[in-house]
């Protein structure tokens, strides 16, 4: 990636790039810091992610992979893992004989609540590092990039797709409402 030369503003190319990069070091952090938020409950931050999604509802694996923007795989893994170690459990889905729901135990409802005391200390240093203000604006300018990346990859999804139009409407009976 090439910077922008002095008073030259960056090319399309050039912020799509430094947007990637950043999103990358980003992710980075956040399972970094998850990982320390998650310890006092015995998790780390992929147990939390997947048991955090099944708190108010069970969900098949493929929702909540979906959901997440991760491989079915690797939910199931987790998920397997979560249900070995007690803190979750699969249950009948009546919506789909084969795809069972996930749904957390009390155990897991447990170790989740434990990470609550360290997570609400560093949301409030994080806010007062940056501003509530500042959140709320980094939050929708997130947003508004996982909204445009969704609507162009169903449109691609869509151009590839035999059928056309059939193919952008494939996505828009996920839990989620992406």
């Amino acid at each position: 990636m090439s910077s922008a030369g002095a008073g030259r503003a960056p090319s399309e190319q050039e912020f799509l790039s430094r947007a990637a990069l950043t999103v990358f070091r980003l992710n980075g952090q956040f399972l970094s810091v998850a990982d320390e938020l998650a310890r006092p409950g015995g998790l780390t931050a992929a147990r939390w992610q997947v048991l955090g999604a099944v708190l108010v509802e069970p969900l098949p694996v493929a929702g909540i992979a979906r959901t997440m923007g991760i491989t079915r795989q690797s939910v199931q893994r987790i998920a397997d893992l979560l249900v070995e170690r007690g803190l979750a459990e699969y249950t009948e889905n009546p919506a789909h004989r084969r795809a069972k729901l996930l749904r957390a135990t009390e155990a897991g409802r447990d170790a989740v609540s434990r990470i609550g005391p360290p997570h609400a200390e560093f949301a409030a240093r994080l806010a007062g590092e940056l501003g509530l203000e500042n959140l709320a604006e980094t939050l929708g300018a997130l947003d508004r990039l996982s909204e445009a990346l969704d609507r162009l990859a169903a449109a691609d999804r869509g151009a590839s797709s035999p059928s056309g139009a059939q193919g952008a409407d494939r996505g828009a009976s996920s839990p989620s409402g992406a």
